[in-house]
């Protein structure tokens, strides 16, 4: 497929949609000799709501890290929840880091990812 027929990626803030994304997803093949295809799908969401269960959960880190008597920034629940993070991390890698975190599991190895450099690619 050439890249000119192809694009994936964020818009700016649209004031009209106030909290809502709108989600395109246009498909075009051919199936079983050589029929051509067409699909289209359009995907709304109220973002708020949406956006609920993974606040959620980032507060329940930050709890954790209370009680634990932790403080400055949880760098792998941090890349794992948040589109700014501190550092960032491939989404697998900040999920382990999180998982790490929240079971307890050896705090240095959690430490020890943070500081090493990023990957690149």
């Amino acid at each position: 497929m050439a890249a000119d027929d192809i694009h994936i990626g964020p818009s700016d803030y649209v004031p009209w949609l106030k909290d809502r994304k709108w989600c395109h997803i246009h498909m075009e093949g051919t199936t079983f000799g050589n029929v051509p295809l067409k699909c289209e799908v359009k995907l709304e969401v109220w973002d708020s709501p949406n956006s609920a269960g993974v606040v959620i959960d980032a507060v329940r880190c930050i709890k954790l890290a209370l009680d634990r008597g932790l403080s400055g920034a949880l760098e792998g629940p941090s890349s794992y929840f948040m589109k700014s993070p501190p550092r960032q991390y491939t989404d697998d890698e900040a999920r382990e880091l999180t998982e790490v975190f929240i079971h307890n599991e050896d705090y240095g190895v959690f430490a020890r990812a943070a500081e090493a450099p990023i990957k690149a690619g």
